[in-house]
């Protein structure tokens, strides 16, 4: 009798056990949708909203949840253009981490959407609304397991620090760039995980991947600019502004920078060449060995994205020639957008465009953030990976997703990791958030993020962020 009152004792304690589980999981899940709806319906697109108002309210709600007013700031350089910075506090036996997002969007019209951009729906799996994966998902995973910590009152071994940041998408230095100025002190850090990068692929609802986004190609824009006298069109002559810049971005069209692999990108096809099948596969692995092959070289070149991974690349993206449509031009003018590899210096770029130009009546100038302005870059920081956040993002993500293999990715467009980077702060994308890499709609119409992939992505970072921030038994 008493090994059955024991026995039926033990099966109500693991129910209890797991009635307590399921339902803290489920205030988990109330929370990060409550968080990301609130989120979603806040204009902060630059032409009629502000992030001051998303970066108050998750301010609020930090808070709310047990965050010292110390410890959780909003600061911006205007009334419109706010950042929150939250710190919980640790040990400090080693140096902080930042984790990061931006709460600004890109502008989307209701007109063009088959469901209004600015209200948060459900639908059919997903979660619809404009930021719902660039990158409001962050924000609301980043929030969630904030509040989620500080109620478990759990101690890091050293500060976990997040940024939720405006300017990401115009540009504008109001958010990270601002805060590297301004304000450094808040968001300093032995390196940062970046929810804007790094995304997780599926693939006809198959989890492909798990990425760690660990470098990113710089971002500059050279202006080619030939002028003349100009006349009557009436009496045409052979110089002409026009014809000029039109052969050199011929010549321009036809050239391929030097292939490059770093760390990064190395690793990337080595994995990718265990994942990919056939011929792709094959020349995957041909182009890693230590004499890679022409061939398989020229092959992968044919696709974009691998091109972009291979070398630095440069493409006119932008025209402007003559004044009045009967008269010869006085002036022609390109723009060129270069992503420059990590590690190498844009000056050497354009002394390379000039060459290819190869018309000294061509002026090839820059780098500029406009056809007549002086723009900004510093050499991007080389490829490296970090072996402990690689480390973590593996065990998490091997608990999670089960023979998923995590695969190094460079980032061929651009992130905030642009200022961090050059600023000391290594950066690395790991989104968390597995999306279809057939049905891409960030920045597009009817954005939207799947349910079930959000509120993994919350438990991912939850998990990521606990195992970066509790040092193991022995060890530092």
């Amino acid at each position: 009798m008493k090994t059955r009152t024991a026995a039926l004792g033990f099966v109500l304690l693991t129910g209890i056990a797991a009635a307590r589980l399921a339902h803290a999981e489920e205030d988990v899940r109330r929370l990060a949708r409550d968080v990301f709806h609130q989120l979603i319906e806040i204009d902060t697109t630059e032409s009629t909203g502000s992030t001051s108002g998303a970066a108050t309210a998750m301010a609020a709600r930090l808070k709310d949840a047990g965050f010292p007013d110390a410890d959780v700031v909003v600061v911006g350089p205007d009334d419109r253009h706010g950042n929150v910075v939250a710190r919980l506090r640790g040990s400090g036996a080693r140096r902080p981490i930042l984790f990061a997002a931006h709460l600004d969007v890109v502008e989307a019209r209701r007109e063009d959407w088959s469901v209004d951009p600015f209200r948060f729906q459900e639908k059919d799996g997903y979660y619809y609304g404009r930021g719902t994966t660039d990158i409001k998902d962050g924000d609301a995973i980043l929030v969630t397991n904030l509040i989620r910590l500080v109620r478990e009152k759990y101690r890091p071994d050293r500060d976990l620090i997040v940024a939720l940041t405006a300017g990401e998408e115009t540009g504008i230095a109001d958010g990270i760039e601002w805060l590297l100025k301004e304000r450094r002190s808040l968001i300093d850090a032995a390196y940062c995980v970046n929810l804007d990068g790094g995304d997780f692929q599926s693939k006809q609802g198959r989890r492909y991947l798990v990425a760690v986004q660990a470098s990113e190609k710089l971002s500059v824009h050279f202006r080619l600019e030939a002028t003349d006298r100009g006349g009557h069109s009436s009496l045409p002559r052979p110089e002409n502004p026009i014809y000029r810049i039109a052969a050199a971005l011929s010549r321009v069209a036809a050239y391929e920078f030097p292939v490059e692999l770093n760390e990064v990108t190395r690793a990337y096809f080595e994995r990718m060449s265990l994942l990919e099948t056939g011929p792709t596969a094959a020349d995957m692995k041909a182009i890693t060995a230590a004499s890679p092959d022409a061939a398989a070289l020229k092959r992968l070149s044919e696709s974009p994205y691998a091109n972009a991974l291979l070398r630095t690349t440069c493409v006119a993206t932008r025209l402007d020639a003559g004044h009045a449509n009967n008269a010869l031009p006085q002036r022609a003018r390109a723009l060129v957008n270069c992503r420059v590899l990590p590690g190498r210096d844009p000056e050497k770029v354009r002394k390379t465009l000039a060459r290819v130009v190869g018309d000294e009546k061509i002026a090839v100038v820059g780098p500029v953030a406009d056809w007549d302005r002086p723009g900004q870059s510093a050499i991007a920081p080389p490829a490296r990976l970090e072996p402990e956040l690689v480390r973590a993002v593996e065990k998490v993500g091997s608990e999670m997703w089960p023979g998923v293999p995590v695969v190094p990715t460079m980032e061929t467009g651009g992130s905030d990791g642009y200022y961090l980077r050059p600023a000391g702060i290594p950066t690395f994308g790991v989104s968390g958030v597995f999306i279809d890499m057939d049905d891409v709609r960030a920045h597009g119409k009817d954005e939207r993020v799947g349910v079930e992939s959000f509120h993994e992505g919350v438990e991912f970072h939850y998990r990521l962020m606990k195992v970066l921030s509790s040092a193991p038994r022995g060890g530092a």
